[in-house]
């Protein structure tokens, strides 16, 4: 079975979001944009034991932790704020169809929507499909001063007006949903509680027969008493006090020590999976083991899992890369897309992001009324799925996990910029750090390239900078360039290097090279021992920074320089970047009540463009 729809309403972090789905999905963004609400809202509506909670939600589950709204008149009762959250799912296995039959509805698959009632003759395959609408709605019960949170079939023509009829946990133990939390999910993932990942396994296996009652026999057994013979004297002792007050008809021995008074659920909290990492090592309790580790042993769960529901399996997980080696999130983000029936995967790794298509990658918005809208990478710009991949380790995700991209043509400004900005941040504390605001330089590696991956993240809605040489160009290839980007800024020197020579002083250059030189980096590239004149000083640097582009010599020169030192164009370029992200007032300084953050609704007459 697979999701195609998901409609949240006043759902944590999420004022209301309405998402469609086309199987696998990586969900990105940055954080707090509501990755995790989307995972624990799927789990509300089709995990078996969420709403067997007590309680199922609490106050922080509802938006602004709001629930209710207070009567206008006094005396009036005060009216609910529920939570609502809707799925709609497709590709309906037999053994579901048969159980849900009279709730089915039909979804267009070309036009992702629900058919109405009198569209019943559409419902023409493959074009339209069967489909099953549930819909978990979660509330404060004023009179019995609870939350209550219960899961329905929206079409229930049977239930009566306005009635619904509720999901058993037996049907959603159909559905094969499985939620795996970043970190969370491992302290209890191999325990036997209720719910647990191993919990499910030995239910879908029939081993749980017996495990309880034989479990607490074996240690009802178990006779303490006979490790521990200088414990006898002592219950002899109480037995006789204790017969001075109160007749025992019992046979021989009126007293017993028990390892505990242990019940089926003390066992589940108590029973633990333990195991040994090398020959050296005793069997420890699992929560000892790395991190990571424990990571992929509970993968491996959910691997059984989806071998033991083949048809029937839907996967919601955060950040799989966590404590994880590249080769290894990889690795499991190829399980998730070959083996489970549909995943829902959240991540920040570019090794995870670049095994899911444009097609598959979902980037979420957030706007200011927490509403939550979803776009496919796919659908931004005309960036193809080979220049996605070969860009994702790159700067491409982290771009898109940002606010804002910066984007030059070549390496040598790649490695310059950010150490020119980082400079300036140190020089001027009323700056916001760029990675703090969320604005990322990346190298389109030419100017050709830089049109389309400004249309690309300016299509995610990021805002675009561009920093590039002068050259002479017609009007048409000047315009995909200003087109592509808010802000295009084009210097005023034929390349980088130029622009270097020209703006930082002659003494910083010779300081730079001759550093080189001092240190022995400078490899084959001849240097004087004697400074030349400025003209010969200014040759000299130019040519050392054209013929070792790699090697981030421009980089080097910046890390030497002061603020006032760097080069005009590009303080004047990074402070209009500044100005698009700036710092938030400060309470104590504002003498407001709120801080006032940055906008990306800012007036225009603010921020000059370039």
């Amino acid at each position: 079975m697979k999701v195609v729809r998901l409609s949240i309403e006043n759902f944590r972090s999420i004022k209301s979001a309405e998402l469609k789905f086309d199987g696998h999905c990586l969900m990105v963004g940055p954080n707090n944009i509501g990755k995790s609400t989307i995972c624990e809202a799927l789990d509300l509506v089709l995990g078996p034991d969420r709403t067997s909670r007590f309680p199922p939600i609490e106050e922080f589950d509802f938006y602004n932790a709001k629930y209710f709204i207070q009567g206008e008149v006094e005396g009036e009762e005060p009216r609910a704020i529920p939570i609502k959250i809707e799925v709609v799912l497709t590709d309906i296995n037999p053994e579901v169809e048969n159980r849900c039959a009279q709730h089915l509805e039909f979804w267009n698959t070309a036009e992702k929507r629900l058919l109405d009632e009198g569209e019943i003759d559409q419902a023409n395959p493959p074009l339209v499909v069967s489909c099953l609408r549930l819909e978990t709605i979660g509330v404060y019960n004023p009179e019995e001063d609870e939350f209550e949170a219960q899961t329905y079939y929206s079409h229930s023509p049977s239930a009566g007006i306005d009635k619904l009829d509720k999901v058993g946990k037996d049907v959603k133990r159909m559905f094969g949903f499985l939620y795996l939390r970043a970190i969370r999910t491992g302290s209890r993932a191999l325990s036997l509680e209720r719910g647990s990942l191993l919990d499910v396994i030995l239910r879908l296996q029939g081993s749980r027969a017996g495990l309880w009652e034989k479990a607490i026999e074996r240690l009802r057994d178990l006779d303490i008493e006979r490790d521990a013979t200088h414990l006898d004297p002592v219950l002899k002792s109480i037995e006789e006090r204790l017969g001075k007050y109160i007749s025992s008809e019992a046979n021989g021995r009126a007293t017993k020590l028990h390892v505990s008074q242990l019940t089926r659920e003390h066992l589940r909290k108590t029973m633990a999976f333990f195991l040994s990492m090398s020959s050296d090592q005793t069997p420890v309790p699992f929560q000892h083991v790395g991190t990571g580790t424990l990571n992929v042993l509970v993968l491996a769960l959910l691997s059984f899992i989806a071998e033991l529901k083949p048809s029937s399996v839907i996967f919601a997980m955060e950040e799989p890369e966590i404590a994880l080696p590249p080769n290894t999130q990889r690795r499991i983000a190829d399980y998730l897309l070959r083996s489970t029936t549909q995943a829902f995967v959240t991540s920040h790794s570019p090794f995870v992001i670049e095994r899911f298509t444009p097609e598959q990658t979902l980037l979420l918005h957030r706007d200011k009324n927490a509403n939550v809208t979803a776009k496919k990478v796919s659908e931004a710009g005309d960036l193809k799925g080979n220049d996605f991949k070969r860009y994702a380790r790159r700067g491409l995700t982290e771009c898109m996990l940002g606010k804002g991209a910066i984007i030059v043509e070549g390496l040598t400004e790649f490695h310059a910029l950010p150490v020119a900005a980082r400079i300036m941040e140190e020089n001027d504390p009323s700056l916001q750090s760029l990675d703090i605001t969320g604005a990322v330089f990346f190298d389109a590696e030419t100017e050709s390239n830089m049109p389309k991956f400004g249309n690309f993240f300016k299509a995610l809605g990021l805002k675009t900078f561009s920093f590039y040489d002068y050259m002479a160009r017609t009007p048409e290839k000047k315009e995909l360039l200003t087109d592509a980007f808010d802000f295009d800024f084009e210097h005023t020197y034929a390349g980088f290097e130029d622009l270097v020579v020209n703006e930082v002083g002659v003494d910083k250059l010779w300081e730079f090279i001759d550093d080189l030189r001092i240190s022995g980096d400078n490899g084959s590239f001849s240097i004087p021992n004697v400074r030349p004149s400025d003209i010969d000083v200014k040759k000299l640097v130019r040519s050392a920074l054209k013929s070792n582009k790699g090697a981030g010599w421009a980089a080097r020169l910046f890390e030497g320089c002061d603020a006032s030192d760097l080069p005009v164009s590009v303080v004047n370029f990074l402070s209009a970047v500044y100005a698009v992200f700036p710092r938030a007032v400060d309470v104590a300084d504002s003498g407001a009540d709120l801080v006032v953050e940055s906008s990306d609704d800012m007036p225009s007459s603010e921020v000059e463009p370039i």
